[in-house]
């Protein structure tokens, strides 16, 4: 009955979210504080437009992405799963630990740059950025707590009501400020100062590997790991199995022809964000293009482009390598504002 219920309330923040439109943005600056919009980057899907940007909404988010007590026994946080270290995706672990060393049944991803996707979740299952906590929040495998639960335990913390106070001018904190200050702080976390992008704005230059490895990102991958963003943020199924024991997309649309496909995730920090894939199969990027030339699994809905695979040398595949480690932003990771 608990699982349903909560299945309910997710379903109804979803719905009511997704009747608001949002307006196209530009840059938002209060102050000296400011939502950082690169000019080569698309329009963003989130505006902050009914949540509107503050450094105080901000801190309190921070606050509480990097608190337990968001858990049903105050063990795991936001950040447990989406750390900073690695580019806000998971510790180098194929998936991750839940209350009382549960596993989860999907790779944790980097969340960097949430305020241009769409959707959330490998299977699109989150479809705005306000709602996206409640999932993790809520689930059994993850932080195994009650919505009200969490909003009472927040309510009797004098920390957090004058936290609430200053951000919100509220006295007695709601789920939906929670969710609005979580947002806030997660809408801010912009991966955008790595050699690539320097590259682009003409403050360094590529090696001759990373240089080759872009012309054959350019040939075999960029149809699908769009730049800037390095996704098209589309459902794919990139040949992983025959007869997948994840159905993915499916299991939102209810289409069969969606079977085995999941949101192709974003290249940027890929170097940090290991293991590979939404199962966390793969440890490091040999494997993965090794997978793209020889290991294709062929199946009803395996991606169009997917059906010969891609061939590529040792030579190439390095320098392809090369190339995708030139998207690891360190100045993300070593961004104190971010930091708890």
């Amino acid at each position: 009955m608990r699982v349903i219920k909560l299945f309910f309330y997710s379903i109804v923040f979803i719905l009511f979210f997704a009747c608001k439109k949002e307006e196209v943005a530009t840059p938002i600056a209060i102050a000296d504080f400011s939502f950082y919009q690169p000019e080569y980057f698309p329009t963003v899907a989130y505006t902050f437009k009914n949540n509107q940007l503050t450094k105080a909404r901000f801190e309190l988010g921070r606050s509480l992405f990097h608190d337990p007590i968001l858990s049903s026994d105050s063990t795991v946080s936001c950040g447990s799963c989406h750390a900073q270290a690695h580019a806000f995706a998971d510790h180098n672990v194929a998936l991750s630990k839940g209350v009382g060393g549960t596993l989860g049944t999907r790779n944790s991803p980097s969340i960097a740059n949430m305020a241009w996707s769409p959707a959330f979740m490998w299977d699109g299952g989150v479809n705005h950025i306000e709602v996206f906590s409640a999932s993790p929040i809520t689930n059994p495998l993850e932080m195994n707590e009650d919505m009200a639960n969490v909003v009472s335990k927040l309510n009797r913390s004098k920390f957090y009501k004058n936290k609430f106070k200053e951000a919100y001018s509220v006295d007695v904190i709601t789920d939906q400020k929670m969710l609005q200050a979580l947002a806030q702080y997660m809408a801010m976390i912009v991966s955008a100062d790595s050699k690539y992008d320097q590259v682009r704005n003409g403050k360094a230059v590529f090696t001759s590997s990373e240089k080759n490895g872009y012309q054959l990102f350019l040939s075999n991958c960029a149809s699908c790991h769009k730049e800037p963003l390095f996704t098209d943020f589309s459902y794919r199924n990139n040949g992983l199995d025959e007869i997948p024991k994840d159905i993915g997309r499916e299991r939102i649309s209810q289409n069969v022809s969606d079977r085995g496909k999941f949101k192709v995730p974003s290249l940027r920090n890929v170097e940090l964000t290991y293991p590979y894939m939404h199962d966390g199969r793969y440890k490091n990027l040999s494997q993965v293009l090794d997978h793209y030339t020889i290991g294709i699994k062929q199946s009803g809905s395996l991606d169009e482009g997917l059906k010969n695979g891609i061939q590529l040398t040792n030579s190439e595949k390095e320098d392809l390598i090369a190339f995708l480690n030139s998207l690891s932003d360190y100045s993300l990771i070593g961004n104190s504002n971010l930091s708890q």
